[in-house]
């Protein structure tokens, strides 16, 4: 066909052969994929064609897609929402790679939430070599489930894998011989434990070591290394605390030895206890000690009296006695009681420098000389 300046070109029979099968074949496919799209189609047919390409998938990919929620969950309800979205998601996320890379925030389970499927997920994910999950299970289990040997043996895997938070907490279990007789206090294997887990960064560790020197408990005394870690420990404590801390106190802090009256720190750690001491703040505050445990897995830690057992005295603890006059009472008060050493630090910093009253003392002084009108004064006791 010939246009008006002379040009010509072929109809549309002519073009086609021109072209060849191979460009009908793509213009096949491409009218094919318009015509299954979800916005050409509706009904049963285009969420068919939806769920097909879903389903092609391979199991690699969702299982690395699932890794990386659960290790940026921010909660146990992240993965929860991924997870129940469909079958296969529910399948592929029992897959050991999923549950090792469960973040220490996706499995911070709430003691209200408490109930047999959360055991069973942080069963699920010590099992799969997960140190925070066996962490925090062997802390439920040793503390508010009363199964003993089970929660120890679960403490000691992860600090096999070198958790420090593992490692200092079966420190504090053999400081104090807790779950057994005062016999079972073996303070040389706790001293060690601190001074692997100070290694690995964990400040608590480094204060209870730093004590122990000063005091000779468990290690030969030295007073000098014992003051050098408490200097490093709240040296540590400052450089963690966040820059707004520091802009709120306008720069007037000067105290490293924070063990001695500082609070600039402390407040910063307030919001960061661990997970596990969360849960068994939240646990006993709601559960009395020697209460049954309420989830059908074993008897709250109490003692065959069922009476007396204390909670340490530092609220970001939540560590319980497992026997009467288990935890170190205040020398001054009498009041409160702590677990370690570092606790009896945080909580004087933090409230208990403005609490404690030596009132034994004061009684004492008081009844030995009842005149008030008395020439010679009482003098005030020495603290």
């Amino acid at each position: 066909m010939r246009t008006r300046r002379g040009a010509c070109y072929s109809s549309h029979d002519e073009a086609a052969a021109a072209e060849g099968p191979e460009m009908h074949l793509r213009k096949r496919r491409r009218t094919t994929a318009t015509e299954g799209s979800p916005s050409a189609v509706s009904g049963p047919a285009g969420c068919a064609a939806v769920g097909d390409m879903f389903e092609e998938l391979p199991d690699d990919l969702v299982v690395s897609i699932l890794a990386d929620v659960a290790a940026s969950a921010g909660s146990p309800a992240d993965l929860a929402g991924a997870i129940m979205t469909c079958k296969r998601f529910r399948e592929l996320a029992q897959s050991k790679v999923v549950l090792t890379k469960a973040s220490p925030r996706c499995l911070a389970v709430r003691a209200k939430s408490w109930s047999d499927s959360a055991h069973r997920f942080l069963q699920r994910c010590a099992d799969a070599g997960n140190l925070d999950a066996s962490y925090l299970l062997g802390m439920i289990r040793f503390y508010c489930l009363g199964s003993r040997g089970s929660g120890a043996a679960l403490m000691a895997a992860a600090a096999v894998g070198g958790h420090r938070d593992a490692l200092y907490s079966l420190a504090v279990i053999q400081f104090n011989g807790s779950g057994g007789s005062k016999d079972d206090r073996d303070l040389r294997a706790g001293a060690a434990l601190c001074a692997r887990a100070a290694s690995l960064g964990h400040v608590d560790a480094l204060r209870e070591l730093g004590h122990c020197l000063q005091d000779g408990y468990g290690v030969r005394r030295s007073l000098l290394d014992g003051r050098r870690l408490l200097i490093q420990a709240n040296a540590r404590e400052l450089a963690a605390a966040s820059a707004s801390l520091f802009k709120a106190s306008r720069g007037r802090h000067s105290c490293l030895l924070s063990d001695f009256g500082c609070r600039a720190a402390a407040a910063a750690a307030a919001g960061e206890a661990h997970a596990a001491n969360r849960f068994l703040s939240d646990w006993f505050a709601s559960r009395p000690l020697g209460a049954d445990s309420g989830a059908g897995t074993g008897p709250a830690p109490m003692e065959e009296d069922g009476g007396g057992l204390r909670l340490c005295s530092h609220a970001l603890c939540g560590r319980p006695e497992t026997r009467r006059h288990e935890f170190r009472r205040c020398s001054v008060c009498g009041v409160v009681n702590y677990c370690s050493r570092a606790c009896q630090a945080l909580h004087w910093k933090m409230a208990h420098k403005a609490e404690c009253t030596p009132m034994d003392r004061w009684l004492d002084a008081a009844n030995a000389n009842p005149d008030p009108n008395a020439d010679a004064a009482v003098a005030a006791p020495a603290l």
